[in-house]
């Protein structure tokens, strides 16, 4: 199957995963709606809307720049509006915007609180329940969220408590749309990936230089989405699946070309539970790298 002529509305797209996946489908000749907040050059982190919108073009897709705001409701409403009206429907959402702060329950400010569970989880839940109508009317509609699988550990949560409820929040409204859109053939997966993806929040926030050598690129999840999406809507949901396990069941077996740095070990990244192990030949430090 080709994405060709199909419209993808990518939360977060200017940047990173996100944008990985819109360049991933844009190679097919899709549709990409890029929703996300920069619309001018930012000190720290690379890309725009509109430098999105020109990559996505060069690649061979139709780019729809938004600005967006998911904690906005007008704004999202508005953004899928103007993305049917242009595109003429709508057939994948990827529910990537994110932010984050792993700070222990005393040192995170209340406002970084409301600001990760506004974009997490309720961005997702919000961008979903204004997409589903317009997803109800594709031919193989899919809904797609860039959070973990619900492993409720302690280790998960402490130190990182506030976080970690943002996170699995959007998984959480993975696990009760897969259920209430089922009847409507509307799929509903979790994308998770097994080690840290060499992204902005990475260099910026979380490890630096030495943890980007440490890591994958984004292109290991846009392959993984890729995929995700030419699945059967009616039978393929409700799914939270770990990026290298996925594509190594699809057969993928190369996965040295999506490391940075195949001199360094790579870094496991939080919330990935035991089970599915690692690909054959993948192997992890299996320390946490903070």
């Amino acid at each position: 199957m080709s994405l060709r002529g199909r419209t993808l509305f990518i939360t977060g797209a200017s940047r990173g995963i996100g944008l990985a996946i819109a360049l991933r489908a844009a190679r097919d000749g899709a549709n990409i709606v890029v929703a996300a907040k920069t619309d001018k050059p930012h000190p720290k982190l690379l890309g725009t809307i509109f430098t999105a919108a020109e990559e996505i073009s060069k690649a061979g897709g139709n780019a729809l720049p938004l600005v967006v705001d998911v904690r906005d409701e007008a704004q999202v409403k508005s953004a899928i509006e103007q993305a049917v009206a242009t595109f003429g429907g709508l057939d994948i959402l990827v529910n990537n915007a994110s932010a984050i702060q792993r700070t222990p329950v005393v040192d995170t400010d209340m406002r970084r609180f409301d600001l990760m569970h506004q974009i997490n989880t309720r961005g997702t839940f919000m961008v979903s329940k204004f997409a589903i109508p317009h997803l109800a009317r594709a031919d193989n509609p899919h809904i797609l969220m860039n959070s973990p699988p619900l492993d409720l550990r302690e280790k998960w949560f402490s130190g990182t408590t506030a976080y970690s409820i943002a996170k699995y929040g959007m998984s959480l409204v993975v696990l009760g749309l897969a259920g209430e859109l089922r009847h409507k053939g509307i799929a509903v997966n979790a994308l998770w990936p097994r080690t840290t993806i060499a992204t902005a929040a990475i260099k910026n926030l979380l490890g630096g230089e030495r943890v980007m050598r440490m890591s994958r690129t984004p292109e290991i999840v846009a392959d993984a989405a890729y995929v995700v999406f030419q699945k059967p809507s009616r039978s393929f949901t409700g799914n939270f699946l770990i990026d290298d396990s996925f594509l190594a069941a699809e057969g993928v077996t190369d996965f040295e070309k999506y490391r940075v740095d195949a001199t360094q070990p790579l870094a496991p990244t939080f919330f990935v539970p035991d089970e599915p192990p690692p690909p054959p030949g993948v192997s992890v430090t299996g320390q946490r790298w903070e």
